[in-house]
């Protein structure tokens, strides 16, 4: 049996998976989670109290406002770090370089879009419990393209930059809120500016949307 957590802000997104998820006779959900916190507490509890732990952890990458409360790649990575820690499996809507990377990094074993079809919802939670790494077609078709063109690829810093710059942060902001200087942030917009192609904060900006290195 595979135990579940469900993590997500959408009570109806919620009963959606677990009504999908309880067709099936080897998983079980075992709890859920409304807020990020809820979900790392839940899992803290689960695999320190239940004698077989918890499996897989199918988390939301946002959570309600997300200037005052943890996302979920910050709750995947604390997640990720526990004694007999679960997969976690991300079930989101955004596809974008910036966030398959920063999941990934933090320690996601999968990343799927919540318009994933039934089947491969539970293919990918029943790979996730068995250890594989579980990628929706769309998310390893553009880790793909990463490897083939990496010269258009931006790094993990240079995208939080430019997701700033995006959200209209000046150069003294990003630096402040990146704990860098912003000696260093002039130099990540020079390598942001060559590798896409443009000479302006603004083009830069358009020019990743439209390739999905950052959000719409």
């Amino acid at each position: 049996m595979i135990s579940i957590l469900l993590a997500d802000d959408h009570p109806v997104v919620r009963a959606g998976l677990k009504a999908v998820l309880e067709t099936e006779p080897d998983l079980r959900v075992v709890a859920q989670a409304g807020t990020a916190d809820e979900a790392v507490r839940a899992a803290v509890d689960l695999t320190s109290s239940e004698p077989s732990g918890l499996d897989v952890v199918l988390m939301d990458l946002q959570f309600g406002n997300v200037t005052t409360e943890m996302a979920g790649v910050a709750a995947t990575a604390r997640i990720a770090a526990l004694p007999r820690a679960p997969r976690v499996l991300i079930l989101t809507t955004y596809d974008t370089d910036a966030d398959i990377l920063a999941a990934v990094e933090a320690g996601a074993s999968g990343y799927l879009l919540k318009d994933a079809p039934p089947e491969e919802l539970l293919a990918a939670v029943r790979a996730a419990a068995a250890g594989q790494s579980a990628l929706a077609p769309a998310v390893a078709l553009r880790l793909m393209d990463r490897m083939r063109a990496p010269d258009r690829s931006l790094s993990r810093r240079e995208t939080e930059v430019l997701t700033l710059v995006a959200a209209g942060r000046s150069n003294q902001q990003i630096a402040r809120e990146l704990f860098i200087s912003e000696a260093t942030v002039k130099s990540h917009l020079v390598h942001i500016f060559t590798k896409l192609g443009v000479d302006s904060r603004t083009a830069a900006t358009a020019a990743a949307r439209s390739l999905g290195l950052i959000r719409r």
